[in-house]
Order: structure tokens, then sequence, then C-alpha cells
């Protein structure tokens, strides 16, 4: 019988590789997990956020590395991954949270900001999915956890990319749970709703979309960051070992809309 208590949300020893952990939602999962004991090895291409979140981290008493590295590049992974087990040597959990969003009219969109999208919103995510997989496997244990969006389940008609990279994640996520499900890895997402973060803060105050958003939100209220660290403790933690292929939405019941 699987024995459930206090100890089933909790991620001590545990070593946790988040991409884009230092700033925006990233710092946020990061210090989740920290606060339930994981270890943290983040990687993001400027060292903005660093110092912040080691203060942060360290003072849940768990250790954190850092490595600056472009995750779009070819042999990313591999260098990623080999960097986590060189550190901590072992890698438990995996949060694909790296991302972009580009926007424009649709007879206007450049191919090249396609490319940059989809590169790392997707692309990235696949690449260290599938290199942390070849570790987990192994240790017949492992939570991937990638993170979609409401445009995983919507259109997006001024961001095509995103709109693609975020349904593709999904996609991936179900195949990946499907796969590795033989080796005790679950592999689930997180949607966050609309968030008040800064890099919404344009599309809060917008006069028209602005107070569409907020209508549209059954609980008439944009979410914080905050809101999105107890669905990441609980998806990276054995509470969830019979959760796969799941991307759970935290979004105020936006898509009940």
């Amino acid at each position: 019988m699987v024995k459930f208590d206090q100890n089933s949300f909790s991620l001590k020893g545990k070593v946790a590789l988040i991409t884009g952990g230092a700033r925006g939602l990233g710092k946020y999962y990061s210090i989740a997990l920290s606060t339930y004991g994981a270890d943290i090895f983040i990687v993001s291409r400027k060292q903005d956020g660093w110092e912040e979140v080691q203060k942060i981290i360290e003072s849940n008493g768990q250790r954190v590395e850092f490595l600056s590295q472009d995750i779009t590049e070819p042999g990313a992974a591999d260098k990623i991954i080999n960097a986590v087990i060189r550190q901590f040597g072992k890698l438990d959990i995996l949060v694909n949270n790296a991302g972009i969003q580009l926007r424009n009219d649709v007879l206007d969109f450049k191919d090249e900001d396609w490319l940059k999208v989809i590169n790392l919103n997707l692309n990235a995510s696949y690449f260290l999915a599938h290199v942390a997989a070849k570790v987990m496997s192994k240790q017949r244990s492992g939570k991937i956890i990638n993170i979609g969006s409401m445009q995983s389940y919507r259109a997006g008609k001024r961001i095509f990319p995103y709109a693609a990279s975020k349904h593709g994640i999904l996609g991936l996520t179900k195949a990946y749970a499907d796969a590795l499900a033989p080796y005790n890895i679950q592999v689930n997402g997180l949607a966050p709703g609309y968030i008040m973060t800064d890099m919404t803060k344009a599309l809060q105050e917008d006069p028209v979309r602005g107070p569409e958003i907020k209508e549209h939100i059954p609980s008439g209220e944009w979410g914080v960051p905050e809101e999105l660290m107890g669905p990441m403790v609980f998806l990276a933690s054995s509470a969830s070992d019979y959760v796969t292929g799941v991307m759970l939405p935290v979004d105020g019941g936006y898509l009940l809309r």
C-alpha cells in the first residue's frame, strides 16, 4: 500500500534542474522546490537574478548551482545535464521553463522570429527531456515538468510561434509520459493562466485587453506567481506519482469560458 503523509510532498535529497530559474516565474519554481527540500541547478543565458535567488535558496537550507548557457545551441542539452551530474551526482526533476514570446501581425511575421521562438520554447525542451530521460531511466525514477500556457489550448493571432510551441509542449508532454511510464518517470505540464508579472504588465494595463481578460476569468482576478508554487511542488513530489501526461492549468478558471 502506498503511504501518504506530509512527507509525500517532501523533496529532501532531490535535485532539480530549472531552465530560466532565476527570473520571472522560473524564480518562483526554484524557490518553491527548494522550500520543500530540493537542491537546485539553474541554467540561463544571462546571469540576471542569480544573486537574489541564490540568497533565497540558501536561506531555505539548500544548495544551488548555476550555468550560463544558451540552451538552443547544438549540444547544449548534453552539456547541461553533464554539468548537473558533475555537481550533484544525479538528476531527479527537470523543469523546462525557459521561453520567449514575440508578436507581430500575421502578414508581417518574420521567419527568424518563428525559428527563435520554436527553438527555445519547444526544441530545447525536447532535447533536454531526451537527455534527462536517459539519466532518469537508469535511476528508475524522475519527474519532467514542462511549462505550457493558455496558448497550449487557445489560438494566439499575433503570437503564432508561441501558440504553436505551447501546443507542441502539450503534445510532447503526453508522448513522453506514455513512453517513459515503464521507467517510473512522470511527465506533466503546468499551464499558467494570466499571471501578474513584469512581462505581462503592458497587457494588464492595456485599456481594452486588460479588462477583457479580467472579465473572462471566473475568479475575476489575475493570478500572482506564488499561486503556481503549490502545483509545482505537487508535480515534482511523490504525491503525484500516479499522475502523468497531464497539463495542469493554474488559471483561476480562465479556460472554463
